[in-house]
């Protein structure tokens, strides 16, 4: 093979390389995720749908812009490409105590948030659906972080024992709700009001 072709293969394939964006300047074009979430928030405080659809996926806008309490107080910050905004002078439901953003590149992909619900039963089963989808954060949206750790120690088997809902009954303070299985209960023992919505506080186990 000569030179000229040699060197002509060298120049087309620098050229290529200049034309291919590197990785580096891939990861450096998404802005950090604190930046991101904090433009969806602002977006969502000034009421402003299209300006929080530039920075977040459709489910995500909708998911805020459901929210039912007053705006948190203030950012605590971010683990990963996961950011928070918390409440620090009202209590709700849950253990995420406001809105939880998970971003993915330059957008918000998910929301998750602090519930309203007024059933006992439907605090139960919103709980226990989470579990079945391992999910942590929708579970930490009606449950309390004690409750979710425990209840999460184990994950739920799609083959293993099948849960039979026995519905709630009141316990004192609350109301202690039931998934029979074969060879035992889980009680989810839930508490709240009406008013102010239920949520998972402790989660505990009983063999036939």
């Amino acid at each position: 093979m000569s030179r000229r072709i040699l060197a002509g293969a060298a120049v087309t394939a620098v050229a290529a390389a200049l034309l291919l964006p590197s990785s580096s300047a891939s990861a450096q074009a998404a802005p950090p995720p604190a930046k991101t979430a904090k433009k969806l928030f602002a977006a969502w405080l000034r009421g402003d749908r299209a300006a929080a659809a530039r920075v977040a996926s459709p489910a995500a806008v909708n998911t805020i812009f459901a929210y039912p309490y007053r705006a948190p107080d203030g950012f605590a910050g971010c683990s990963g490409h996961s950011c928070r905004f918390t409440h620090t002078s009202v209590r709700v439901p849950g253990g995420l105590d406001g809105i939880l953003m998970v971003v993915s590149g330059s957008k918000v992909a998910k929301v998750y948030e602090s519930r309203h619900i007024t059933k006992p039963s439907a605090v139960a089963a919103y709980f226990f659906g989470a579990w079945k989808a391992n999910d942590r954060n929708r579970a930490l949206e009606v449950a309390r972080t004690a409750a979710v750790a425990t209840l999460f120690r184990a994950r739920f088997d799609p083959h293993g024992v099948a849960y039979t809902f026995q519905g709630c009954n009141p316990e004192k303070k609350g109301y202690g709700c039931a998934y029979s299985y074969e060879g035992g209960a889980m009680f989810l023992h839930v508490r709240g009001s009406k008013s102010a919505g239920y949520d998972v506080r402790s989660v505990g186990f009983i063999a036939d």
